[in-house]
C-alpha cells in the first residue's frame, strides 16, 4: 500500500489556515514560522497532487477541493484529539490546552474570578482565549467551551455560570442631565441624543426594557453609532448622550458621580455570563477542572 501523503499534523495544519484565513495566525498557533507552514501546504498539496487553498497577497481560502476534504477529514481529527483526551485522564493532572471563545468584556470577567486559581492548580495546561464581539459556532471553529449572556447561549448547550446575574442601565452624564428633561418611559429617548452601538454582524444593537410585565425594545437614534462598549461609556462621561451598558462596566463612573442612570426602574436583572459546552461530546478533561473551579468560586443562586 502506497503512503498516504496527509498526516494528522498536516490536518491540524490546514484546518487552521483555513479557520484563521490566515498562515500567520495558524504558524502563531503551532509554533511554527508563516514561511514554514506555507512549505508544508504546498509539499501537501505536491503530494495529493491537487490544489487545497486559494492564496492571495491579502488572504487564505480552501479550493473546492480543500473544502471536500476538510469536511470529510474534520471530524476524523476531532475524534483522534478526544480518543487522546480520553488517555489524558489517566494523568494525575490534566494537561493540554484549552480553547475559548468569548466577547472581550467576558474574557475579562474570567481572567478576574477563575483563571489565576485554575492555572496555579494546574500548571500543565495552557488556555487560548480567541475574543470577538460575534457569536460563533464553538463546535465548528474547534473551540472547547464559550463564554456568553445566558440569553445567547444555544439551547442545547450546557452552562455554568461564571458571575451573578446582571443587568443592562441607561446612563448619562450629571451635564446632560442638567439640560435635558429626563426621560421618564422608554418611548421617551427618541426626544434624547443616543450613543448607538453597531454589532459585529452591522446591525444596530436595539435596547431592551421591561417594568410590571411591560417590555419595549427601542432602536435608538443619535449623532454617534460605535461599536465598542467601553468607548460607550467615555462618550457618555464625556457628555454625548444616553447610553445602553452592562452595569458593571459603569460601577465605578457610578460611583464617582460621572455618571447617573436614568429609567431605573425600567432596568431589571438578566441571566448572567455563563461558560457553556455543548452535551453531546466528551468534555476534555481540562474543561472538567476550570468547571470545578468556577463551582468553588461561584455562589449558587
Amino acid at each position: 500500500m502506497n503512503q498516504l501523503p496527509l498526516s494528522l499534523a498536516d490536518l491540524r495544519a490546514l484546518t487552521l489556515i483555513v479557520s484563521h484565513r490566515s498562515f500567520r495566525k495558524a504558524a502563531d498557533e503551532l509554533g511554527l514560522s508563516a514561511s514554514t507552514l506555507s512549505h508544508m501546504m504546498k509539499a501537501l498539496e505536491a503530494g495529493l497532487g491537487v490544489r487545497l487553498l486559494n492564496r492571495t497577497t491579502r488572504s487564505v481560502s480552501p479550493t473546492a477541493a480543500g473544502e471536500r476534504l476538510l469536511m470529510r477529514l474534520g471530524p476524523v481529527l476531532r475524534e483522534v484529539e478526544l480518543a487522546l483526551e480520553e488517555v489524558n485522564e489517566f494523568r494525575d493532572l490534566p494537561s493540554g490546552t484549552l480553547r475559548i471563545n468569548a466577547s472581550e468584556q467576558a474574557a475579562r470577567i474570567l481572567m478576574q474570578a477563575a483563571l489565576p486559581r485554575f492555572l496555579a492548580a494546574y500548571p500543565q495546561m495552557s488556555v487560548d482565549m480567541v475574543t470577538e464581539g460575534r457569536l460563533v459556532d464553538i463546535v465548528a471553529e474547534g473551540f472547547d467551551a464559550g463564554i456568553r449572556l445566558g440569553e445567547s447561549i444555544p439551547q442545547d448547550m450546557i452552562a455554568v455560570p461564571i458571575g451573578p446575574d446582571t443587568r443592562f442601565v441607561t446612563v448619562a452624564s450629571p451635564g446632560y442631565c442638567s439640560s435635558h428633561s429626563a426621560p421618564r418611559t422608554p418611548d421617551d429617548l427618541f426626544g434624547h441624543q443616543c450613543i448607538c452601538i453597531r454589532m459585529p454582524s452591522g446591525k444596530p444593537y436595539r435596547w431592551e426594557f421591561e417594568k410590571h410585565g411591560q417590555s419595549l425594545v427601542i432602536d435608538p437614534k443619535g449623532q454617534l453609532t460605535l461599536d465598542n462598549p467601553q468607548i460607550m461609556v467615555d462618550a457618555a462621561v464625556s457628555g454625548l448622550g444616553i447610553a445602553y451598558v452592562a452595569e458593571h462596566m459603569v460601577a465605578q463612573a457610578l460611583t464617582d458621580k460621572r455618571l447617573v442612570t436614568v429609567l431605573e426602574d425600567w432596568c431589571p436583572r438578566i441571566a448572567g455570563l455563563f461558560l457553556y459546552y455543548p452535551g453531546h461530546r466528551h468534555v476534555p478533561s481540562g474543561l472538567q477542572a476550570l468547571i470545578e473551579v468556577l463551582r468553588e468560586i461561584v455562589p449558587t443562586h
